[in-house]
């Protein structure tokens, strides 16, 4: 196991050089720059800024210092200018500054908004885990009865509602008709317990109130994946020999189902999570925009409207790190699923 995971880790770095390489060339292709939006600049200011970004290089020069830094620029290309920027180079965890947001770095940013987001991801995964593998096991186990109907039309019904359309709803619904719910913002604020958990006085009404409605949004849907897969799964698990031999024995029912039968048949559904838990964690954009929170998916979607590039750039890494890492933590779950899996 051991030498699987230093081989699968030693194998992100081709990955997500690759990532930062598609991204860094794809971002700075899009119509328009990050300046122009600044009418009536002179053409002075707008060089000095320009310069200030590195953004009058060629590519292949903005990426390299966007990589190693400045001081290495300096050093391959013979320019002594380049060591007057202040780029240290993704290499030593410095993102770059932002075009968008005056004297911020990206850093910082992602650092303010990250825990937002993560409580917001965390939470909606918790719900679609609580519901969906529940009933997707009912489902299974009562298979074309009423209630395996019932939740299979349920979750036909969440997984073809969008978020666009769910979070208008639930808020002309549950805040401006009826008056139960706060419309937008979040209910805890920083400093965080490790950077993510809210503080003890937090954890209130208020907090849960403004968790509500964009929680439901996003777990919902992957609730309804959830439960699909679920049921799927287990449908085939317990026609297994080896569950008929665990009846044969004489164990319980709920023993043979939980122990056994759902042990085994979590594997598609644990496959899912991976992605699933990277997207929620880093913020699903619309949902974020709805209900004015202030988490990682609102900041991409204005660095995209900005072509704040620094930032976009930030962002997608950061998505790509959790993904890969999440996707690791996968497949290393799934010997514990299923003792015939091994890696070595």
């Amino acid at each position: 196991m051991t030498t699987y995971i230093i081989r699968r880790v030693l194998g992100f770095i081709p990955v997500l050089f690759g990532v930062t390489l598609f991204t860094f060339v794809l971002v700075r292709a899009i119509p328009g720059g990050p300046f122009d939006t600044e009418k009536g600049l002179p053409p002075t200011v707008m060089a000095n800024r320009m310069a200030q970004y590195h953004f009058d290089w060629p590519v292949s020069k903005q990426f390299l210092s966007y990589i190693a830094g400045d001081d290495i620029v300096a050093v391959i290309t013979g320019d002594e200018d380049a060591r007057n920027g202040t780029s240290r180079g993704l290499i030593r965890g410095d993102f770059g500054m932002s075009t968008a947001y005056r004297n911020q770095s990206v850093t910082d940013i992602i650092a303010t908004a990250l825990p937002t987001s993560a409580q917001l991801g965390i939470l909606s995964l918790l719900l679609a885990l609580l519901i969906g593998i529940p009933a997707g096991t009912i489902a299974a186990l009562r298979q074309n009865t009423w209630v395996d109907y019932v939740t299979t039309f349920v979750a036909v019904i969440f997984l073809s509602i969008p978020n666009m359309v769910l979070s208008p709803i639930l808020i002309w619904v549950l805040a401006l008709k009826l008056n139960l719910l706060p419309v937008a913002g979040w209910g805890a604020q920083p400093p965080y317990i490790l950077g993510i958990i809210p503080q003890v006085a937090d954890w209130n009404i208020e907090y849960f109130q403004h968790a509500v409605m964009p929680v439901f949004a996003l777990g919902t849907a992957s609730a309804a994946g959830i439960a699909r897969l679920t049921r799927g799964s287990l449908l085939q698990v317990i026609r297994e020999d080896y569950m008929r031999t665990a009846r044969a024995k004489g164990l319980k029912e709920r023993t043979i189902i939980v122990l056994h039968g759902l042990k085994n048949g979590l594997i598609p559904v644990v496959t899912i999570l991976g992605p699933t838990f990277a997207a929620l964690v880093t913020g699903t954009f619309i949902v974020e925009q709805f209900f004015g929170i202030n988490g990682l998916g609102k900041h991409f979607v204005q660095s995209v409207g900005n072509r704040d590039y620094t930032l976009l750039m930030g962002v997608t890494l950061l998505y790509s790190v959790l993904l890969v890492i999440s996707n690791l933590v996968v497949d290393i779950s799934y010997a514990w699923l299923d003792p015939r899996i091994r890696f070595d």
